[in-house]
């Protein structure tokens, strides 16, 4: 007998569950981990416990949740958002999950608020005091009290250990100051474009690429500083948004000065148009005319033969097969045997003797009829030499008479049957008589 198997199986640990958490006076994205069985889509505002302490946050995308477990992975989030200039992932696992957030913790929340923007101003007075080349932007206070965050922009490396100082015997915490840019700036401090929205690196943008002055002149945007920038004082990030889609438009254009040929003749390229596909073409009278682009080709420069051997040389040939080889040796054997055919029966001779016909069926009556009278031989005896004598007596008989019906003296051809030749005398040796 066999003994029971007393090793108990492995199982397999189950999914962690994780809810995507949007915190802090930046924004920060990040994987909270969770033992909900249930999200409720009215109670968005979570507390989460991080790095730098205990925070209030807001649930992303409430009703993307089945049984507590986000529906979309990691990777696919990473995905949508995109690579990083850096790359460092936008989204990172910040901390674990609390509690979900209740009026208490909301009122709580507002009130740390309003004493942030009291820190901030003791702040500025302070590094005012201390003659610090900075600017105060915004002040942070943690919900749980363990810290309050400073942003700040300057030009340069700025040396706050004094005023970290100063702030923390003020307050009796933490303090943390934190060095922004022009561009973190707007996302701490703006509100509206001149689109009417809410600016998009505080609503939802991430991942602050780089904007140069490129894309504003391939999408014919304005070139005045005040219209193209935003509240960062730089280009504005939604000219971004369209590159990738000009870029794609405008490699189907032809370049300017290039000339192609038209349905009413060649001429030079003046101008594209990327959104409408057109292409304005000056003609040598200095007429200018619009164009689609599919109506049109572009004219191809010739490459030296040299350019075209070495590219046809580094092309791979084509495999044939045996099957192929055998196929074309037998039509090579078949068009030689008709030639060399065809050769020794134009090598036969052409005399009296009637030439056998290349196919097989028998000569009809008319073709017979035919061959008798130009004084052949014909399958009767004495047929072909009875009508030479005909033609030796009515050839004599016409050359001593005036007939104006014969051909010589200039008359009319006399009326023959369409069906039949005429019966023409045999040339005598020696010549014409």
């Amino acid at each position: 007998m066999t003994q029971p198997d007393n090793t108990a199986k492995q199982k397999t640990p189950p999914p962690r569950k994780l809810m995507l958490v949007r915190f802090g006076k930046m924004g920060t994205l990040g994987w909270c981990e969770h033992n909900e069985t249930n999200i409720p889509r009215t109670r968005p505002h979570v507390v989460i416990k991080t790095s730098r302490g205990l925070e209030l946050g807001q649930l992303v995308g409430v009703g993307n949740y089945r049984s507590g477990q986000f529906k979309s992975t990691p990777e696919q989030v990473e995905e949508y958002f995109g690579p990083t200039e850096t790359g460092q992932p936008v989204i990172t696992e910040t901390g674990t999950f609390v509690r979900f957030a209740t009026p208490e913790d909301l009122r709580e929340q507002q009130h740390l608020e309003i004493s942030a923007v009291q820190e901030a101003k003791t702040c500025e007075k302070l590094a005012a005091e201390l003659n610090l080349p900075m600017k105060i932007i915004e002040a942070e206070h943690l919900f749980g009290g363990e810290r309050v965050v400073i942003y700040f922009t300057s030009e340069g490396r700025v040396d706050f250990r004094e005023l970290v100082k100063r702030m923390a015997r003020e307050y009796q915490t933490r303090i943390e100051l934190r060095q922004i840019g022009s561009r973190d700036e707007a996302k701490l401090v703006g509100d509206y474009e001149t689109c009417g929205q809410e600016c998009c690196c505080k609503r939802f943008l991430k991942i602050l690429a780089p904007v140069n002055m490129r894309m504003a002149k391939l999408q014919k945007a304005t070139l005045d500083p005040s219209k193209i920038s935003g509240h960062c004082g730089r280009l504005k990030c939604c000219l971004r948004y369209e590159d990738a889609t000009y870029l794609e438009l405008r490699e189907r254009l032809p370049k300017k000065g290039e000339t192609i040929t038209t349905a009413q003749g060649v001429g030079r390229v003046v101008d594209v148009q990327i959104l409408t596909q057109l292409v304005v073409v000056q003609f040598e009278n200095g007429d200018r005319q619009a164009w689609p682009v599919d109506e049109i080709n572009a004219l191809n420069k010739l490459a030296p033969a040299e350019e075209v051997q070495k590219e046809v040389a580094s092309q791979p040939q084509p495999e044939i097969s045996e099957k192929e080889i055998t196929a074309v040796d037998e039509v090579t054997t078949e068009i030689e045997d008709l030639s060399r055919q065809m050769r020794s029966e134009e090598q036969r001779p052409r005399g009296g003797q009637q030439r056998p016909p290349r196919d097989s069926q028998p000569q009809s009556r008319p073709q017979q009829q035919g061959q008798q009278d130009r004084g052949g031989k014909s399958d009767r005896p004495g047929g072909g030499k009875n009508r030479n004598k005909k033609f030796k007596k009515r050839f004599q008989n016409n050359n001593g008479n005036n007939n104006p019906g014969n051909r010589n003296n200039g008359g009319p051809r006399p009326n023959q049957n369409q069906n039949q030749r005429p019966n023409r005398p045999p040339q005598p040796e020696g010549g014409n008589s």
